[in-house]
């Protein structure tokens, strides 16, 4: 490969990689950096802190809107918890959302969400899982929406 098309090819795909999120604070793709590329909120650190860190800040409901971040309670299998941002709301019960790392270090555009909660609420879900190509089993805790822009 010549240095002219190497130089090209740097050109072409490091501002992309920059648009996706790029690297986070340690190093590999994370969810957090990604949702705060993509909407301009002013909040940082793990995903589950999100919620309270924006109390004050930004509105919260638990109506799904488009725009809005969905913040993931921290569990056991989401040590850190989670956040993705709403690009469309297909029904009362499901979202199509962006989000990066749900998927081992990938971005994963116009991923399902369903709520699954007993009063839909948004207070439990279930996320497209990308490997099996369909709505992944578990079911995680959320907190709700929280909605950059109108602070």
């Amino acid at each position: 490969m010549t240095i002219l098309r190497s130089c090209i090819l740097l050109m072409v795909f490091l501002p992309l990689l920059a648009a996706c999120g790029g690297r986070s604070y340690n190093g590999s793709l994370q969810c957090a950096p990604y949702a705060r590329k993509l909407t301009g909120v002013q909040l940082k650190g793990q995903a589950y802190t999100w919620w309270y860190q924006s109390q004050g800040k930004y509105p919260h409901t638990n109506q799904p809107q488009k725009g809005a971040i969905l913040v993931f309670r921290k569990t056991s299998k989401l040590p850190y918890g989670h956040v993705s941002v709403v690009k469309k709301v297909k029904d009362s019960r499901t979202i199509i959302v962006d989000h990066a790392n749900w998927d081992a270090q990938r971005i994963n555009h116009h991923a399902s969400i369903v709520d699954v909660s007993t009063r839909n609420d948004w207070s439990l879900v279930r996320v497209w899982w990308p490997p099996t190509n369909k709505l992944g089993s578990r079911r995680y805790p959320t907190y709700g929406f929280i909605i950059p822009g109108k602070s």
